[in-house]
């Protein structure tokens, strides 16, 4: 099954780009495609290898998303990513970030659509296609604001 890529350039450092990532999930990230779907959504990426990814609600309440598998900043980003299925589905995702001009080219990189069962791994990976296509344009959108 072929990955999903997505691959885009924003009008930043490398250095703001991965920061954007990781450390201000909770400013871009759409409350639809989150677990609580709260307006007040937390995200965190722990910065490093075994660290957690997660939201947390303002009541507290944590959900898991995924796990860091490589924390490299600013160049990259890999992780096993669970959101809203068992960590026994998770699949792989990794973010670059290059420096190219002014600018740095953003690349995500999922797979591992293929160690689902294949009724289950296409669909899968077509929704998820989609819902990469809408996050990142808010992204994006986030970083053309600061």
């Amino acid at each position: 099954m072929k990955p999903i890529v997505v691959e885009f350039d924003v009008a930043c450092s490398q250095e703001h780009a991965f920061w954007m990532w990781t450390e201000r999930a909770g400013l871009w990230w759409p409350r639809s495609h989150s677990l609580s779907g709260d307006p007040n959504l937390e995200v965190y990426f722990e910065g490093e290898a075994g660290g957690r990814i997660y939201e947390r609600g303002p009541d507290g309440t944590e959900h898991e998303w995924g796990e860091v598998k490589v924390w490299d900043p600013p160049n990259r980003i890999e992780y096993l990513w669970h959101i809203f299925f068992d960590r026994s589905e998770a699949t792989d995702v990794t973010v670059t970030f290059e420096a190219v001009g002014d600018g740095t080219r953003v690349r995500l990189h999922q797979d591992g659509f293929d160690r689902l069962p294949a009724d289950v791994g296409l669909p899968r990976r077509d929704r998820t296609e989609g819902a990469w296509a809408e996050v990142t344009g808010y992204y994006r959108r986030a970083i053309e604001a600061l």
